[in-house]
């Protein structure tokens, strides 16, 4: 098989996948309203659920009825007259609590721009994942509940000593301290502890019971968001070349016996979770970042999922309610958990639980894109520079694979040595194309070349170019990654096209090299000619990495191959002057 028909076959293969992820995203099931629930209770100090779901139900059988809300305290819940807004920041992060309830409901991640820092724009704004605005809204919320005691959920008032706190230099923690009383001597005091270079969030809930009867209830963490409105796009360029796109958003969970799993947004009313699960993770997905809850690896919990309505559209909810709680009276209880709000930075989330690592999802090219990552991790800590690790890889694969194309080129040279006689076969048989194979397969036995020398490496460079395609659009470490010049960021298209043209040039040359196919369809040989073209058009959506590695990869091959036809060329010119 020759190296044209390779292109093309890597081309369609190419095209076909990423139209397919484009109709998908576009034209594809999308998130559908969820039925209309009754109006929510706006606030309560007892475990009076909402009737939309967004507080959970207790676990505790037959409990007798809960009180009603005062009217006083749903007002105070509605206006948040009394809550506020506490601004946490370390190194990393930029956190914003609401008293209402305790709530995470603004983080900003401090090194990771939004866009990329230039000149004109030296500092810019950070990407902000949970939001508190109306179109964008994604918080973190925890509580307690109880079906007959107090208990402060999500939507209970909470008091802090503070509305600004601040990691200061030499410190390595920051506590933050929300508490909230009850009037029948029930406190909870609500710890939220960060670490400097850390995107983990320690949360410690501490229940004081101060009543004359033992408080029973649970705690749950909960991730609740809506599906914000598309990116807006400057130009046509940016819009298809937005690897965003083609990227997971959603929820994914963990657990050690069912492993990673995750649900699509237009699937929750569908396919709604519920598992108990002990060790694992919950998390809400999206492009290169992750926030997920980390309970305690020894905790039996349930998870589950619900789709909640709102005036700004459906909310989506994921849950992880822990086992019974209970506090004898003058006795101390607490129940803890982790949130980690970043980046999906692989090593890191391999230290922190069981299988978060898999929150990067290379999908089925896992196999494959999990060992380039690493390989690409490794070579980036000796050169530095994104660009060049590609490069350095690109060399490894074809050392590791030399083997298999030296056996291609060997065959390719050859069949170039037997064109005449092939075009002498073409003019005996004519259009009788049975006959044609015939011979030529007998030619090629009595030459001893292989035909199909060329299939392994086909094999091979097919799985890499998807698995490497994949690595760059999912690998937050290459988001943003400049490698020189003109290329700022390798995980997006080449702004000015260079690139491209570079390896449509790479693949002339190729083509010029590479010998004609005997009694290959005219209508094909036209096609092969605007192979070139259609690559370039192609690669100019794909990420400049991407298109890196190819220039790169097409040059070693270019240079294997002039060498093995030099080599081959200079044994027959020995041969023949033996023979003189």
């Amino acid at each position: 098989m020759n190296q044209t028909r390779t292109f093309l076959l890597l081309a369609l293969v190419a095209v076909t996948y990423l139209l397919w992820n484009a109709w998908e995203k576009d034209y594809g099931p999308q998130p559908a309203p969820p039925a209309v629930a009754g109006a929510a209770v706006a606030g309560s100090t007892h475990a009076a659920p909402a009737a939309d779901g967004s507080v959970p139900g207790a676990s505790v059988a037959a409990a007798p009825a809960v009180p009603a809300v005062p009217a006083s305290v749903a007002a105070d819940a509605i206006t948040g007259t009394k809550a506020q807004l506490v601004t946490v920041t370390t190194d990393v992060l930029r956190l914003t609590i609401d008293t209402r309830g305790g709530s995470l409901v603004r983080s900003e991640l401090l090194n990771y721009p939004v866009n990329p820092r230039t000149k004109r724009n030296p500092d810019p704004a950070p990407i902000r994942l949970l939001d508190d605005t109306g179109s964008h809204f994604f918080a973190a919320q925890d509580g307690l509940i109880s079906a007959t005691a107090p208990a402060p959920d999500h939507r209970a008032l909470f008091q802090s000593a503070q509305t600004s706190y601040t990691l200061a230099k030499g410190q390595d923690a920051l506590h933050v301290d929300l508490t909230w009383t009850d009037p029948s001597g029930l406190k909870v005091t609500k710890r939220y502890t960060l670490h400097r270079g850390s995107y983990v969030v320690d949360l410690s809930q501490q229940i004081t019971n101060g009543s004359a009867k033992p408080w029973t209830g649970n705690a749950y963490r909960q991730l609740q968001r809506v599906v914000p409105p598309p990116p807006v796009h400057s130009n046509f360029l940016a819009k298809f070349s937005d690897q965003s796109r083609y990227s997971f958003f959603g929820a994914a969970w963990y657990s050690p016996e069912h492993k990673f799993d995750k649900l699509a947004f237009d699937k929750f009313a569908k396919e709604p979770l519920n598992q108990p699960v002990t060790g694992g993770w919950l998390a809400m997905e999206q492009h290169y970042f992750v926030t997920a809850w980390l309970p305690p690896a020894n905790e039996a919990d349930t998870f589950s999922s619900a789709v909640i309505n709102d005036q700004n559209g459906p909310r989506y909810l994921v849950r992880d309610m822990s086992p019974a709680i209970t506090v004898a009276p003058g006795q101390t209880g607490s129940t803890d958990a982790r949130l980690y709000v970043g980046p999906k930075l692989r090593d890191r989330l391999a230290a922190l639980a069981p299988g978060f690592e898999l929150a990067l999802d290379y999908g089925i090219f896992s196999i494959v894109a999990s060992p380039l990552h690493w390989i690409l991790a490794h070579l980036h800590s000796l050169v530095g520079n994104w660009g060049f690790a590609i490069i350095l890889l690109v060399l490894l694969i074809n050392i590791a694979i030399y083997k298999l194309s030296e056996a291609q080129y060997v065959s390719a040279a050859r069949m170039r040595k037997l064109k005449p006689r092939m075009d002498a076969l073409k003019e005996r048989y004519g259009d009788d194309k049975q006959k044609m194979q015939q011979a030529m397969m007998e030619l090629y036995k009595k030459e001893k070349i292989n035909p199909v020398a060329g299939c392994l490496p086909i094999l091979i460079t097919i799985p890499i170019f998807f698995a490497l395609y994949t690595v760059l659009r999912e690998s937050v470490e290459l988001r943003q990654a400049p490698f020189v010049g003109w290329i700022h960021d390798l995980s997006a298209a080449d702004p000015y096209f260079v690139l491209p043209v570079l390896y449509m040039g790479v693949m002339l040359m190729t083509q010029w090299m590479m010998p004609t196919q005997p009694g290959m369809d005219p209508t094909q040989a036209k096609m092969m000619k605007f192979m070139p073209l259609m690559f370039g058009v192609m690669f100019a959506f794909f990420p400049a990495g991407l298109v890196l590695y190819y220039i790169v990869n097409g040059l070693c091959r270019l240079a294997q191959q002039w060498w093995v036809t030099r080599r081959i060329d200079r044994a027959e010119a020995a041969k023949a002057m033996a023979r003189s």
